[in-house]
């Protein structure tokens, strides 16, 4: 298919883009600040988090409380249109990040939500919100109590009209103000409950399990309208240029969705946060220009992996850890166990109000009637569990029937004892497949179906699995695939050529403010795979070390083997300073326990556990054999700053537009949010002077003048990388010819970098490698002063950097 191109009056594509996070401590008048320095490094458009009015003191702003104002604490619409004026003075567009799925279920600031608990199902609110209120017998259950409510009373008070929980604020329904506080209670269009009943109790949909986000129901034209208004608004102006949408898996009918935003919008650049897993497309009928990138980050992480490696730290992390199979042994095994937890606990809401309309959707059926409701349920559970997508969709990408297979059927069958009560299965699959016609009722079990099809991968993928099988944790990334880490050179050339065909104005990146781990830290870890050998001995060695620290051992060897991994690819960070390396590592890896959820939870903390674990890393990675493992970091740096350097460069010249996240176009090191979304400091004169210091470059340094170079031959030749130009593998030759990925882009850029150094200087360097570059001479835009023609030693080309970027002259 061919992407949207955008019409005459609509302005072009970006080139780049660049990740703001924004929050109170780094508002809109920040921004401002930074856009000189933006501006010069090349980059066509500032990349906002989103925009609208959020919960106080949100650090993201995806918790939207008011569509139709710009946020006030980040400078309000007054700021943004300031800082729009500045980027638009400096040559530079805004897009931003839109948030259509789900908004705060926090009454006191939602005065759309304030005005539903008030008023109940006939306030003309209701129809925003995903409520079933016949399964909360009328009422919209609240999951805000510490305990249950018996033990809790004491803390609720009638104050001023409103109800009181602590710092939480109710409205009461009119009338109700002078009951007696039970009868009160009972008298709401709410019910206040124990947070822990959201599991199984909650009636509302919401994003994934986060039971504070309360979904919208954005497919009802009017609630559109209203939701949208401002943006729309700003697009029209000329204040945004182009949206990136947020998880758009939640919605009823992603589709429909898009299409109708493609029209309000006039074509405007619009990107989606669309997860593909391996093999799966991006449904060709969406009026996108692509994804936010995670499916081009995992083709750039896999080209510069060596499976061989890969395979190989496998068997030494069952060695060493010995997990069970569905524990963290094998990939498939343990997102199967990960996602029955998911589907039977944290989505056992989600799938009872399935199995409710599933129940009601089969009695009015004669060929369907008689199917126990706990058979539909099992049923639901296991064809959910057996997915291997994000969402089905009706029309390209993962359509059902490729995912909701015979197979995962006859597997699912196997759950019942009884073949007769098994064919719940194929009632369920007829359902969510659309072979039980097109109404209404039958329309909305199958969005159903699908909005929590995508809540249970991303939360037993995403935030499960991906903490349980650690062997190779630089593959445990947003749309990677730990099954599969590594790509071969053909496989990257081939995605490439995809994507120029299809989707050239697609999103690519690297760091996001979603990722466990940045560019640089995965860069670190994936080295790893070409020093399988060399990480078994280091492993030896630090186990000893903090065994002898006072006794203090891993209480798991998973957590170990985690642990270690994670200060190999964070130990550059630890020279900024020890004490806020620890500090950063060791929430992360609490973060990582609590999400794998084996030894603890964040809802069921062994305090027990959580203390062996940071008795263990205040002792090991934060402690004594922190030198040991940086030691270790530095022999390796060499290579993973080739890593590094490779990387930056394929993701500033693959197909697609590049998003930078903020402060990554020097070296950096974080972990999993909260730690990289740390508020953005800009050293503005970086670029001033970059070349006269040449000969005292670091990696940050080179990252830098790396990015600047490609940025601005993209801004200054934007047609060699947009829809019209073209890709062109190029095959190098010679003994190291496979450590060289290569390509043409529009007959004006030879891009070349290198991969797997460390492998490639054990066999003893480039030699007689050679690269033939296509007719005509070439300019080296990172060296200057340089030109190459014809069949040319890939020594020569990548020395003194590992990358090469290229211009016709």
């Amino acid at each position: 298919m061919t992407s949207p191109r955008p019409a005459p009056d609509v302005p072009q594509p970006p080139t780049a883009t660049y990740r703001l996070q924004l929050c109170p401590e780094f508002p809109f008048a920040a921004a401002e600040a930074a856009v000189p320095y933006l501006a010069a490094l090349g980059v066509s458009h500032l990349h906002l988090s989103p925009v609208l009015e959020a919960v106080p003191g949100s650090a993201h702003g995806y918790d939207v409380v008011d569509h139709a104002r710009v946020r006030g604490e980040l400078g309000g619409e007054a700021g943004l249109r300031a800082l729009a004026r500045a980027a638009r003075a400096s040559g530079l567009g805004l897009v931003v990040d839109i948030v259509p799925n789900h908004m705060a279920a926090d009454p006191l600031h939602n005065r759309a939500l304030w005005e539903v608990l008030r008023d109940g199902p006939a306030s003309p609110y209701a129809r925003w919100f995903d409520v079933d209120w016949a399964a909360g017998g009328g009422k919209l259950l609240l999951p805000v109590l510490a305990r249950r409510l018996g033990g809790d009373l004491a803390h609720l008070r009638v104050d001023g009209g409103v109800l009181r929980y602590h710092d939480r604020v109710f409205p009461l329904r009119t009338g109700t103000e002078r009951l007696p506080l039970p009868r009160l209670l009972d008298a709401q269009w709410y019910r206040l409950g124990w947070w822990r009943l959201a599991r199984t109790e909650l009636n509302y949909r919401r994003f994934f399990t986060i039971s504070d986000l309360i979904a919208v129901r954005v497919e009802d034209p009017e609630v559109f309208d209203a939701t949208h208004a401002t943006v729309l608004g700003l697009l029209g102006e000329g204040v945004v240029d182009g949206l990136r949408v947020d998880h758009p898996d939640g919605l009823a009918d992603p589709g429909a969705y898009l299409q109708r935003l493609h029209e309000a919008t006039g074509g405007r650049w619009t990107v989606v946060e669309k997860i593909l897993a391996d093999g799966e497309r991006l449904p060709a009928a969406w009026p996108v220009a692509g994804t936010t990138g995670y499916d081009a980050l995992r083709h750039v992480d896999g080209v510069l992996t060596d499976a061989a490696g890969a395979r190989e730290l496998g068997s030494g992390y069952r060695r060493f850890a010995a997990p069970p199979a569905d524990r963290g042994g094998d990939w498939a095994a343990t997102v199967r166990r990960a996602a029955y937890k998911v589907v039977t606990r944290e989505l056992a809401a989600e799938v009872e109000r399935l199995t409710r309309e599933a129940d009601a959707l089969c009695a009015a059926e004669p060929g369907l009637r008689d199917h126990a409701p706990w058979a539909l349920r099992t049923a639901l559970r296991e064809l959910l569990v057996r997915l291997e997508v994000y969402r089905p969709y009706a029309a390209g990408g993962a359509e059902p029937a490729t995912v909701l297979t015979a197979g995962a059927a006859a597997e699912a069958r196997r759950a019942f004892a009884v073949a007769e009560e098994a064919e719940a299965v194929d009632a369920v699959r007829d359902l969510a497949l659309g072979r039980r016609g097109d109404s209404e009722r039958c329309a909305a079990f199958r969005a159903r179906f699908a909005q929590t099809a995508a809540a249970l991968r991303a939360k037993s993928v995403e935030d499960t699995a991906f903490y349980r099988h650690v062997p190779l944790l630089s593959a445990t990334e947003v749309g990677g695939e730990p099954g599969r880490p590594a790509l071969d050179v053909a496989e990257f050339h081939a995605y490439c050529a995809r994507m120029r065909r299809d989707w050239p104005y697609s999103g690519t990146v690297l760091t996001t403010h979603d990722t466990k781990r940045s560019a640089e830290v995965r860069a670190g870890i994936s080295v790893l795979t070409q020093a399988p050998g060399r990480w078994d001995a280091l492993l030896a060695e630090v186990t000893r070390q903090t065994a002898r620290a006072e006794g203090t051992r891993a209480p798991d060897p998973q957590l170990a083997w985690a642990a270690w991994q994670t200060a190999v690819g964070f130990a550059p960070a630890a020279r900024g300073g020890r004490d806020g390396y620890g500090r950063r590592l060791q929430e992360a890896l609490l973060k990582h326990v609590r999400e794998a959820g084996l030894h603890t939870s964040w809802t069921e903390r062994d305090e027990g556990y959580e203390g062996a674990v940071t008795a263990f890393l205040t002792a090991g990675p934060c402690g004594p054999p922190l030198d040991t493992v940086a030691a270790f970091a530095a022999e390796l740096a060499p290579h993973a700053r080739v890593n590094v350097l490779s990387a930056t460069l394929l993701h500033l010249t693959m197909p697609g537009v590049p998003d930078l996240y903020q402060g990554t176009e020097r070296a950096f090191h974080a972990l999993v949010d909260p730690d990289n979304r740390r508020p953005a400091a800009f050293e503005t004169g970086l670029l001033e002077g970059l070349d006269a210091r040449r000969d005292s470059w670091d990696l940050s340094d080179e990252k830098l003048a790396l990015t600047a170079a490609a940025l601005r031959l993209r801004a200054r030749r934007p047609g060699l990388f947009g829809g019209g130009g073209t890709y062109e593998p190029l095959t190098a030759t010679g003994p190291g010819a496979a450590h060289c990925v290569a390509y043409c882009r529009s007959g004006g850029v030879v891009v070349a970098v290198t991969r797997l150094s460390l492998r490639l200087a054990d066999a003893g360097g480039w030699r007689d490698t050679a690269l033939a570059l296509p007719r005509g001479a070439w300019a080296d835009l990172l060296t200057p002063g340089r030109e190459f023609a014809g069949c040319t030693r890939v020594s020569d080309l990548l020395t003194p950097l590992p990358v090469a970027l290229l211009e016709r002259v």
